[in-house]
């Protein structure tokens, strides 16, 4: 059924997987393209599995040719702050270039959806909270710059040739598929939750927290955690609203809640009914105190509601996934 197939490259990663078993459950067929240097064979159940890399033209239109997707779905990318800033030649080839290349055989092949994988990175220090998406964008980190570099290409592809498009800028995703089925496996791991429920587990020694100066209630930072089956159908419903006619337009999912990191830290520990040992560190550059987003558009317009992302579920979740690996 070529009529319902969806292009998904970086569908074997975190949040890609767990898109595909959303599209699957809608009745789409995911194809994910992915050349596994960060996602997993092992995570891809619900569609084809098709090799390869967003710089390999070659390779893209062997795979557009032969599935013909009806839109595309763009997670592929490098995604580690930190290492953005050390290498930042290794993210605007992978990121940007890559991205372009993605572009061009979409245009070569007449495909006209995107629904695009981006950050709340883009904003960088916010200079108010709750963030909504006309906040001025201006990223700290190389990372957060090609994300917002590749917003600007899509668009640009869209003027010129006619592309629509739907960028979601994420804010922290966290937790996994309630049915335990895919869960968080980076390496190395730099996402607080997986890291604090790792310590509680006794699978490391303890837990960093950076920066217990901060002008927030306890002195940590606070984020809005977004349960990453929450972004998943936010996705699928992305695609509706592109196939029902909808214009260009950016959103932000997140919950317009925030935790702080000693909250995420006290969660863990009422749940396993362990202590995590933390290990109090200075703050790291470019980290804002607060992150909230305003995802009202988001809930408005593309008739979403986040089901799993209170904290406690995130952590349920999240604690059954790292159990069981």
């Amino acid at each position: 059924m070529s009529g319902h197939n969806v292009l998904v490259t970086g569908g074997a990663g975190y949040i890609g997987s767990h898109v595909c078993k959303c599209l699957a459950q809608a009745g789409y067929s995911p194809v994910t393209y992915d050349n596994l240097v960060n996602g997993h064979r092992w995570a891809v159940k619900w569609g084809p599995f098709e090799d390869g890399d967003i710089n390999d033209r070659k390779r893209l239109d062997e795979v557009f040719k032969q599935y013909k997707p009806l839109a595309v779905m763009h997670f592929a990318a490098y995604a580690y702050v930190g290492e953005s800033v050390q290498d930042p030649g290794k993210y605007y080839h992978n990121n940007v270039s890559g991205s372009i290349t993605l572009l061009e055989a979409m245009r070569d092949h007449k495909i006209d959806k995107i629904i695009f994988s981006s950050s709340c990175a883009t904003y960088g220090i916010p200079d108010g909270i709750p963030i909504s998406e006309n906040h001025p964008q201006n990223p700290v980190s190389p990372y957060g710059a090609s994300k917002l570099m590749i917003e600007r290409v899509i668009s640009d592809f869209g003027h010129a040739h006619e592309i629509k498009s739907v960028f979601l800028r994420y804010f922290n995703a966290a937790g996994a598929d309630p049915d335990g089925d895919l869960g968080e496996v980076h390496d190395p791991e730099t996402h607080l939750l997986p890291l604090v429920i790792k310590a509680a587990l006794g699978q490391i020694p303890c837990i960093d927290i950076y920066g217990i100066d901060y002008a927030t209630p306890d002195g940590t930072a606070i984020r809005d955690y977004i349960h990453v089956t929450d972004l998943a159908s936010a996705h699928k419903n992305a695609l509706t609203y592109l196939l029902e006619g909808g214009e260009n337009i950016a959103l932000n999912l997140g919950t317009g809640r925030g935790h702080s990191v000693r909250e995420v830290v006290s969660t863990v520990e009422k749940i396993t009914g362990k202590t995590v040992p933390v290990r109090e560190a200075p703050r790291r550059p470019g980290d804002p105190p607060m992150l909230i987003s305003d995802a009202v558009k988001a809930i408005d317009i593309l008739k979403w509601q986040p089901q799993y992302s209170d904290l406690r579920t995130i952590v349920d979740t999240a604690l059954c996934w790292h159990t069981k690996t």
